[in-house]
């Protein structure tokens, strides 16, 4: 996580990091995921390989209740901006996207990996093996549903960069898929708007993914500009319950939504109707 900013030190205009944090991510613990606990988990099917989830479950959590889930992909790993402090690790307890969501309450927050080629361990850049990657994401889902009291009619699919353009590259990959989401938050980058240089980058496969949505709601939120995603989505033709926000700053980091930003209240309110949820479901202030 970027370290809330020193008060002393100067930042350019359109800086984040002028707005010091009021949420940190819990550290990453041993041992098994409880109330308030962070920890790296593996489904039972995937035993004798290097690839793992990490669930956090919020300080109410309790065996009986039934909460609604964040699910998120992470950016690329190895990524970098040394004039905002950017960084990612491309690896699921690096995410911090959903924890700016909840707060630490009120939501299961399931952190997923990308699988390898070899379909042994996290991958930290791109795809790896895509379809083995939404086969986990379906079992790690069920799982988390079923042994810790997810909600599965509310289930929200998040990601920054890499993951954003996940949400629909693996979260509407297939029908199988892309039934579990009751909604999607996508920061930063979105399916089809460029070439990347990966299997179906390209528009037509993306049209195909998009089609899976069928009007379930996206937020989907970009530094400086949206304009692209929204030349791409009147160009697909597809009708759907899009909400685009282009924030004001430069950074390319998903660690906004742990500051007290105005944007990070407007996608709080947008998730609790999203999903449906009772005023105060999600927090509007931080820690």
């Amino acid at each position: 996580m970027n370290p809330s900013p020193n008060p002393n030190m100067a930042f350019p205009p359109d800086d984040v990091r002028a707005v010091p944090c009021d949420l940190a991510v819990p550290e990453l613990l041993c041992g098994a995921p409880g109330p308030g606990r962070r920890a790296r988990e593996q489904l039972a099917s995937w035993a004798g390989t290097e690839v793992y989830h990490v669930l956090h479950l919020p300080a109410d959590w309790r065996s009986e209740a039934r909460l609604p889930v964040i699910v998120e992909y992470a950016g690329n790993g190895g990524y970098e901006n040394p004039r905002y402090g950017d960084r990612c690790t491309g690896t699921p307890e690096g995410c911090r996207l959903g924890y700016g969501l909840a707060a630490g309450r009120g939501f299961l927050w399931l952190c997923l990996p990308f699988v390898n080629a070899a379909r042994t361990a996290n991958e930290t850049r791109w795809w790896g093996d895509a379809e083995a990657t939404a086969e986990y994401a379906i079992a790690a889902v069920e799982h988390v549903c079923a042994r810790y009291g997810g909600d599965p009619e509310r289930v929200l699919l998040a990601g920054f960069s890499r993951g954003a353009i996940a949400c629909n590259y693996i979260g509407l990959r297939h029908e199988r898929i892309a039934r579990l989401w009751r909604a999607f938050v996508a920061h930063s980058h979105y399916d089809g708007v460029r070439r990347w240089g990966y299997a179906g980058d390209d528009r037509a496969a993306a049209l195909d993914r998009l089609q899976r949505l069928r009007g379930r709601p996206q937020f989907i939120s970009h530094e400086r500009t949206v304009d692209p995603v929204r030349a791409w989505l009147d160009e697909s033709g597809v009708r759907g319950d899009f909400t685009l926000l282009a924030l004001p700053y430069g950074n390319h980091t998903d660690d906004w939504t742990l500051r007290p930003v105005p944007e990070r209240a407007l996608l709080r309110r947008w998730v609790r109707r999203a999903l449906d949820l009772p005023a105060g479901a999600v927090r509007e202030g931080g820690d």
